[in-house]
C-alpha cells in the first residue's frame, strides 16, 4: 500500500482504510488462488460457486469494518441472512469475491468490492484486484483514484467522446443474446470481454466506454464500482432512465447501462 495516501482536499477519512481492507482481503483471497479447485466449497442457491476464498475475504472485511464503524450494518454476498436496512440509512455493501468463475478459471479478472451506501447512493468505494495489485477508489462528488502496484493514488476519469469507434466492455462469463442485439444496434464498436467489477472500472478508466448489462446482478455486485465510475465522472442508469439506486427489495438489480461521456444513442436506447 502506498505510504502517501492523499486524496487531496475533502477526501473522506475512512479512504485509505478502505484501500487497506480491500487489499488485506484480495492477499486472503490470493492464499487460496493457486488451488482455487480444492478450494472450492459448494454451489450457492443462484448455482454459482462459493469457495474458502470467499469466506476467508468476508471475515477479513467483516471484522475491518465493524473495528471502523461499529453501528453501521454490513450486508455481504456471504451472509446466511441480510436484513433490511431501513431506507436513508447508511449501511455497508459488500461482495467479498466478484467473480469466482474467473477465481476458479485463474485469470485474474476477480475483485474485492466494498461500498458505503447512503440515501440509496454509493458514496465511498473501493475495488482491489488481487492478482493485478490494481485498487480503484471513488468518493461521491469528490472523485476518483487508482492505485498500481503499491503506488501513489492517481486520479482517473472517463474519456471524451470519440470520433472512433464505441469501446464496449461486455461480461466475460455471462454472455447473452439481449446484449448481443443491443450491440447490434449501438454505432460501430469494438467488445472487450472482461470479468467482475472490472467492467465499470475499465470505463471509469478511460479504457471503454460503455457497459450494458442485461443480465442479473446482485446489488454488491455493482455499488462498489459504480461509485468508483461516477465519481470519475461517468454515470450507471437503469434501461428505463432512472438511476441505479440501492437498498431494494431482495437485493436485486434491474438491467443497467454503464457509460462514461452519455451519448446521445443511449438516450435513444432508454426510449426504445
Amino acid at each position: 500500500m502506498a505510504d502517501n495516501m492523499s486524496f487531496g482536499e475533502g477526501g473522506h477519512e475512512w479512504l485509505p482504510a478502505l484501500a487497506l481492507l480491500a487489499q488485506q482481503a484480495g492477499a486472503a483471497i490470493m492464499q487460496h488462488y493457486r488451488d482455487a479447485d480444492g478450494a472450492r466449497l459448494q454451489d450457492k442457491a443462484d448455482g454459482s460457486p462459493l469457495t474458502a476464498a470467499d469466506m476467508a475475504a468476508h471475515e477479513v472485511i467483516c471484522s475491518g469494518l465493524q473495528r471502523m464503524a461499529p453501528d453501521i450494518a454490513i450486508i455481504s454476498e456471504e451472509n446466511k441472512h441480510n436484513p433490511p436496512v431501513s431506507p436513508g440509512a447508511p449501511f455497508w455493501l459488500v461482495d467479498p469475491l466478484d467473480g469466482t468463475r474467473e477465481f476458479i478459471n485463474r485469470n485474474g479478472e476477480f475483485t474485492v468490492n466494498i461500498a458505503l451506501v447512503h440515501d440509496g447512493f454509493p458514496v465511498l468505494a473501493a475495488v482491489y484486484a488481487p492478482a493485478l495489485d490494481i485498487t480503484y477508489l471513488g468518493q461521491r462528488d469528490l472523485g476518483a483514484w487508482r492505485i498500481r502496484d503499491g503506488a501513489a493514488p492517481q486520479p482517473i476519469a472517463v474519456s471524451a467522446v470519440s470520433a472512433g469507434e464505441l469501446r464496449v466492455v461486455a461480461s466475460r462469463s455471462h454472455s447473452d443474446e439481449k446484449t448481443a442485439a443491443l450491440l447490434q444496434r449501438l454505432p460501430p464498436n469494438q467488445v472487450v470481454s472482461a470479468g467482475s467489477s472490472l467492467k465499470f472500472c475499465l470505463v471509469a478508466e478511460g479504457k471503454a466506454d460503455f457497459y450494458p448489462r442485461l443480465g442479473t446482478t446482485m446489488e454488491w455486485d455493482t455499488a462498489a464500482a459504480q461509485c468508483v465510475l461516477e465519481a470519475a465522472g461517468g454515470r450507471v442508469m437503469q434501461v428505463d432512465g432512472m438511476p441505479l439506486r440501492y437498498n431494494k427489495t431482495e437485493w436485486r438489480n434491474p438491467h443497467f447501462f454503464a457509460a462514461g461521456t452519455w451519448l446521445p444513442v443511449y438516450d435513444a436506447l432508454i426510449s426504445a
